[in-house]
């Protein structure tokens, strides 16, 4: 159906003789012109009732053209909005099936509300070249969906037209690992050891909510480990527990974390010279938290990720392998993009404690802070692999040291 907007009654009997280009016979001796109250109907009737093919105006506004059926809109039509955007539709029963709408900025096409707002299911294209898919709630991406923009591919849950993520479902088929430091070894003057022959992951922690099907009882497929910190801070538990890891089978790795108190190659160096990286062992992995005043001290941005990629470059020299980047949310959003060659180069293992999954390209996420693990005094950090168990196994292969 071509679409004509006409203000005036003059240029009504334009718009029948169109729309009869839409594969409706009409003829001019049917066209009868009926006013109530504000409202103007030039068109088809039968039985006192608009059958057929008709436009409606109110005022001179149009607010309706196309098929009618006793009384009600019923077929092809075309419709205005509140802001004047066209609405290529189908009607049945006076209500509006689905459509296509055009502006300025792109197309979309899918169910509306009694609004003419975007509702349901409905797909849209910007002139800039993104796709949207899934669904929307008055015309905003509300709902599950997912989003193409040139090679970038976002699958997940949209809220008021804010990408969330993607909502993961916990099951024992997922692969689950735990990172450990000095805190699951003592509180105040109290000292624990770790039962690594009972270790099972019991609970998923409360920060957070989370979509878990069955009981929480899982294995533990990997372990990291805090060695060191800055260029002073050993974790005296480290060693221990690196070889009861390696002792008892688990694919294990081990972490430093970053201080704003020396330069990347001096704490390159510490870590080295303080950790056990042997054989078989996950890659390496640079914690970094830093608080927005200890990014300022760095010199900015700017100097916090020259000395992260000293870091990250020495440890790759002496070990063989690519770190691990530990980094949160927050993080990423504030800084990473400053430094796309390491946002691109290094994998990334996130903190973030919502119910979706990171925005991010990934291989683990930590989960929660407050899990439980048997065979550990109180809480521990529990974290998700992003995959299962044959691209885990696929992961291994790929990074363990040789």
């Amino acid at each position: 159906m071509k679409v004509m907007f006409f203000k005036t009654l003059r240029q009504v009997g334009i718009v029948v003789a169109l729309l009869s280009l839409c594969g409706c016979e009409i003829h001019t001796t049917d066209v009868v012109t009926v006013k109530q109250g504000g409202t103007t109907y030039r068109g088809q009737m039968a039985d006192g009732k608009r059958n057929g093919m008709g436009v409606l105006l109110v005022g001179d506004s149009l607010a309706y053209s196309g098929q009618w059926k006793d009384g009600l809109r019923q077929g092809q039509g075309v419709v205005t909005d509140s802001m004047g955007r066209s609405i290529h539709g189908v009607w049945d029963h006076d209500t509006i099936v689905s459509g296509t709408r055009r502006d300025s900025a792109g197309v979309y096409t899918g169910g509306f509300n009694r609004r003419l707002m975007a509702s349901g299911y409905g797909a849209y294209r910007d002139n800039n070249g993104t796709y949207y898919e899934g669904q929307w709630k008055k015309d905003e991406r509300t709902g599950f969906g997912f989003s193409s923009q040139h090679r970038y591919f976002r699958v997940g849950e949209w809220k008021k037209d804010v990408y969330k993520g993607e909502r993961l479902s916990y099951t024992a088929d997922r692969i689950y690992g735990i990172d450990l430091s000095k805190y699951q070894h003592g509180k105040g003057r109290k000292r624990y050891g770790i039962d690594w022959q009972r270790l099972r992951i019991s609970h998923l922690g409360t920060l957070s909510r989370k979509n878990i099907q069955g009981d929480v009882d899982y294995k533990v497929s990997f372990v990291f480990i805090k060695s060191t910190e800055g260029t002073s801070v050993l974790n005296p538990y480290y060693a221990s527990d690196y070889a009861a890891a390696r002792r008892n089978g688990y694919p294990v790795g081990t972490y430093h974390f970053f201080s704003h108190r020396s330069t990347g190659a001096q704490q390159a160096l510490y870590f080295l010279n303080h950790s056990h990286i042997q054989k078989g062992d996950l890659p390496p992995v640079l914690d970094l938290e830093p608080l927005p005043s200890q990014v300022k001290q760095m010199g900015g941005a700017v100097g916090m990720w020259r000395r992260v990629r000293s870091w990250l470059q020495t440890v790759e020299k002496h070990t063989g392998m690519q770190p691990i980047l530990y980094i949160s949310q927050t993080f990423v959003n504030r800084y990473l993009d400053a430094a796309p060659d390491i946002k691109h180069t290094y994998p990334v293992w996130i903190a973030r404690y919502g119910e979706y999954k990171p925005d991010v390209k990934l291989w683990i996420w930590q989960l929660a802070p407050d899990g439980h693990v048997a065979g550990i005094h109180g809480t521990v950090d529990i974290n998700v692999f992003n995959g299962y168990e044959g691209e885990f196994q696929q992961w291994l292969t790929k990074v363990r040291k040789r």
